[in-house]
């Protein structure tokens, strides 16, 4: 199958590509300007590296040409920042999708598997754990767009037969994660304890997450490009929650020393739990997490140590 990644150098995409590369999938990877590759590409890995702009029209025409399938993994705002400039939350990140969306229907294009958001779409929680039915009341612009990004997928989806899967994934961690950008708990709490440096806790570490292993994510987008039944919108989280303050807990136990710690006033957009039940996932795309928070912290850490040596 000939896959198009838009953002397939980054954290997650680099994870999902090398999936697909293992299964045997013809790759093309989109990227910024002056983005390098992750790695080296072996010789039987088949790996088109493109870059350009996700706004402009004739950068992603010429991706989408000969595709079919193509993965949407961009986003340009992170939560904590997008309320800052929700306008250019919309326009480079909506707008832009919308212009691709328009490129895949210009070129008969017509199947797409998109990365939400669990952590920001839902909102509050009315019950636990969250399913695909729970309202959507987002209180930051990035979950906004993303749910706004998800309806207009699903109307080209009704309007030009763009079969579309949404994956609302909940805080992914684990190799090639970005610390410097202070998103993911786990990502910036192992860099810091691994430093020897004060890891800053929002609130007094009640704040509960669903953390999932960026190999069970790869997994997740490996089954629904397989997928051909009804359903569009699935979790893909753990299922399980864990405080801050266990996730800190944890990490000491990883890493065999404690970890400085020091509290923060709590953050206004932080909801204070949020837990995704997973088994649609389960039973439509007989996927299922297979990685442990103890395995994944682990491997995380290992990655980390080989890369701070370099």
């Amino acid at each position: 199958m000939k896959i198009l990644i838009f953002g397939g150098g980054g954290f997650i995409g680099s994870a999902i590509a090398d999936r697909l590369l293992r299964d045997g999938h013809s790759l093309r990877i989109f990227e910024r300007p002056r983005v390098e590759p992750y790695r080296q590409f072996l010789n039987g890995e088949s790996v088109e590296w493109v870059t350009g702009d996700l706004m402009s029209n004739h950068d992603v025409g010429e991706a989408i040409d000969g595709m079919d399938v193509i993965l949407h993994l961009v986003s340009t705002t992170i939560p904590k920042t997008s309320n800052d400039d929700p306008i250019y939350d919309v326009q480079s990140n909506l707008v832009a999708t919308l212009q691709m969306l328009n490129a895949m229907v210009e070129r008969k294009v017509n199947r797409l598997v998109f990365i939400s958001s669990g952590g920001t779409v839902y909102g509050p929680p009315e019950y636990l754990p969250v399913d695909e039915r729970h309202p959507t009341e987002p209180q930051v612009s990035y979950g906004i767009t993303k749910l706004a990004l998800e309806k207009y997928l699903l109307m080209y989806q009704h309007l030009h037969g763009i079969k579309t899967t949404i994956l609302r994934v909940t805080n992914p961690y684990g190799q090639r994660q970005r610390v410097e950008t202070a998103q993911g708990a786990i990502g910036v709490f192992l860099s810091r304890a691994l430093k020897d440096q004060t890891v800053e806790i929002w609130g007094d570490g009640s704040v509960t997450r669903d953390y999932i292993y960026v190999a069970d994510v790869a997994d997740a987008f490996a089954a629904a490009l397989a997928y051909e039944g009804p359903k569009s919108v699935f979790n893909i989280s753990s299922g399980k929650g864990v405080t801050l303050n266990d996730l800190l807990s944890r990490i000491e136990t990883t890493l065999g020393t404690p970890v400085k710690k020091e509290y923060q006033p709590g953050r206004p957009y932080d909801v204070p739990i949020s837990v995704l039940d997973n088994s649609l996932a389960s039973e439509e795309l007989d996927w299922s997490p297979k990685v442990s928070l103890e395995q994944g912290l682990k491997l995380t850490a290992e990655w980390m140590k080989g890369s701070m040596q370099k």
